[in-house]
């Protein structure tokens, strides 16, 4: 099988640094905004932990009967400095590989782990948003606080926003340089555009 171009592979190794700064910066972000909080609460979300106003986001979903949001409620926090890992284990030796199939392999799981991420984010925010509190002091028949997945809705008075923060916006990149590296493998099949 014929080797990948030396351009092709230093796009392999730029996406496989582009993982690296999933440790050192927030992955995803939620934002609530309403009347009372006009300057908005913001979570977090980091590969291991959460911040910003996590206990004034917790204090308001108190009232219509939401769990408590920590750390200890994502089991992910746990695994997902591994699984990162891994995916810049994969990436390196997709570079030093160099041939189609390690491209696209690399690629493959680079996909499937952020189908996987929205996929818990989904889980998450469903169970989050409809397993509440019977007791709670506000209830709306028929009513589920289920944040966005990606985008903004509308939550009785609070208008909230759920997506990708600056560490997904780097990985969206890197997953985009793939995406250029196997453009450029396709067209090299039938053009050759390097020597």
């Amino acid at each position: 099988m014929k080797p990948l171009s030396l351009f092709n592979r230093i796009l392999i190794l730029i996406a496989t640094l582009t993982i690296i700064p999933a440790y050192f910066t927030p992955l995803w972000q939620i934002s609530l905004w309403a009347p009372q909080y006009p300057e908005g609460l913001n979570m977090k979300i980091w590969i291991d932990h959460l911040s910003g106003n996590v206990d004034q986001i917790n204090g308001v979903n108190h009232y219509i009967g939401m769990r408590h949001i920590g750390d200890e409620m994502f089991p992910e926090f746990g695994f997902l400095t591994y699984v990162i890992g891994g995916l810049i284990a994969m990436g390196l030796a997709a570079f030093v590989i160099g041939r189609r199939w390690s491209l696209y392999g690399f690629f493959a799981l680079i996909a499937l782990f952020g189908m996987g991420v929205l996929a818990d984010m989904y889980r998450w925010g469903y169970q989050y948003g409809h397993n509440l509190d019977p007791k709670a002091a506000i209830k709306v028949e028929g009513m589920s606080y289920q944040p966005p997945l990606i985008g903004y809705k509308e939550l009785l008075n609070f208008l909230a926003f759920s997506g990708p923060d600056t560490g997904s916006w780097i990985l969206i990149g890197g997953a985009c340089l793939l995406i250029l590296a196997i453009v450029r493998d396709k067209m090299e099949k039938s053009i050759p555009l390097t020597k």
